[in-house]
Order: C-alpha cells, then structure tokens, then sequence
C-alpha cells in the first residue's frame, strides 16, 4: 500500500501550516493524493513534499497564480518539460532578476548620494565638429523609446557595411522635464548618404561645441546621477546651458549585453559664449583639455 501523510505529519516534514496546505489545496495547487470521503481528512504522498516545497518558493516570488497553475498542471500530466510551462516560470525569474538589479543599483546610487565625499568626475571640454547621418523626431507626450529603436534602424540601413564610430544623441531638456520634445539620433559615417537610404535620414554636421562633460559607467539606470553631476558643474561655473544635452554611447547593447561595462559619454552643451567663471580656488573651476576622454 502507498505511504500516506496526515495533513499534520506532511507540515511537519515542509514546514508548510495547515493553513497554508488547505489553502494550497482550496487555490488548486496542491491537492492531497487522497481526501477521506467521510472525514474530510487530507492525506499526502512522499512524492508531493518537493512540489509542495516549489509551490511556497513561487509564490513567495510572487509567480501569478494562473501561471503556477498552468506550471503544475504540465507536471501533473505528465509533460514537466512543456516548453511554454517552462517559459511561464523563467519569464518571471528574469524579471524578478531585473527587478534585483534595479534594487541593486538603486542601493549604490542612493549610497553615493548619502555620502557627502562622493562625487562624478566633470570636465569642461570642446568637442570637434563632425559629419554625421541623423534621424530627428518630435517625441510625443506619453511615448515609449520605440522612436529610438525605429531611428537606430533607419540609420544603420542608411549606414550600410561603412565602418562606424559610436552613435550618439542629441535632446532637448524638455524631453526630460516635460516628457515631449525634439530628439536627433546620429550615427558617424563615411559621407555621402547612400542611394536608397530610408527617407528619414539625413546628413547633419555638428559644429565645434563646448559643454561639461561626464563619462558615466554602467546601466542608466542612475544616468540622473551624472546627468545632476555635469548640471551642477555648469550652474557652479557660471556657464550657460544650451538647450540640448548629448549622449554619446561609447559602449552599450550594441556592443555587449554586460550593462555594467556600459560606457555612455553626457555632454551638458553650453551656450555659445558662455564664459567659465574662475570659481573660488584650484580644483573648483572647469580645466578646458584636461577631462576625461571617451576611451
């Protein structure tokens, strides 16, 4: 005869409440191997000790019942390795993956910010003219980055086999204080711009510009920090800003899937003529020539 459990001796053994297994059993995600049909008792099988184990791990982890149902459905007929089960449950570990990596970073930014030592390298510096192919686009209030994607896209199909530097963006400051505005993806290449290039892609030449400029390392996830870092450097130093901000991205994942080796260059543009005030000692003010340089 098969082993059996009473519901006490099986919480015993997972350390499961009684609670916990009537309700299990009551959601449809552990029901007993047998239910006394006079007494109502439930009773457990060894073979269910590890499931049931499975089942706290996944909703601890906050899995969607629906899909922990659909998951132990597979098992139970059998099909433990039904590819879209198995795709529920590592979808939501990779996003509970994610989750852990904000927090992560989250926790070392706020870190930074508590310590009044810490601090982002700034330097002001000139950046040279270039030819480059560019996509410009009105962002909507509400939209989301596909615009990016699409603009990315249309510049490498115009760009074709040409060997390419790092692509780059310039934005206006109210895309980011009011959610909408002017955006102008660009990629360096070898002019002119090929015959049947997408329509929205133009020749562009940036001119010779000075800004405060940061190199921040890693995911964006706190690109606020350095982003606050450059600011505060020009409003310091008496500098005017212009009214776009640059990025250009020395490494991202075009290049690698490794967010922390991320390298995305911030260039806080100034307004033509703004002159650096000498700030109040050595090491204060902008130092043209001796920042940091995109590696």
């Amino acid at each position: 005869m098969t082993e059996r459990l009473t519901i006490g001796e099986f919480s015993r053994i997972t350390h499961l409440s009684i609670r916990a297994l009537r309700r299990y059993h009551e959601q449809d995600l552990l029901v007993p191997a047998e239910v006394d049909p006079v007494s109502g008792y439930r009773y457990y099988a060894p073979e269910q000790v590890r499931p049931a184990l499975a089942i706290r791990r996944f909703r601890e982890l906050d899995l969607p019942l629906a899909d922990l149902r659909r998951f132990i459905e597979a098992g139970s007929a059998g099909e433990p390795d039904d590819g879209a089960a198995q795709e529920v449950v590592v979808a939501h570990l990779r996003r509970l993956e994610d989750r852990l990596g904000r927090t992560r970073r989250a926790v070392e930014a706020l870190r930074e910010l508590l310590d009044p030592d810490a601090g982002r390298a700034v330097a002001l510096e000139d950046l040279p003219p270039r030819l480059v192919l560019a996509v410009s686009v009105d962002v909507p209030p509400g939209a989301d980055l596909s615009w990016y994607g699409d603009a990315m896209r249309d510049l490498d199909a115009a760009a074709g086999r040409r060997p390419v530097s790092p692509p780059g963006g310039r934005y206006e400051h109210r895309l980011f204080t009011e959610g909408h505005g002017r955006a102008t993806v660009y990629l360096p290449a070898e002019p002119p711009l090929r015959p049947g290039a997408p329509a929205t892609v133009r020749e562009l030449r940036l001119p010779r510009r000075t800004a405060a400029v940061a190199t921040h390392c890693g995911p964006h996830d706190d690109l606020d920090l350095t982003y606050a870092a450059v600011g505060s450097f020009a409003a310091r130093n008496g500098l005017r800003p212009d009214a776009l901000v640059e990025e250009v991205y020395l490494v991202g994942p075009r290049d690698t899937d490794r967010p922390d080796e991320w390298r995305t260059l911030v260039a806080w543009l100034l307004a033509p003529g703004s002159d650096p005030d000498p700030g109040p000692g050595p090491g204060h003010g902008p130092s043209p020539g001796h920042g940091r340089r995109p590696a």
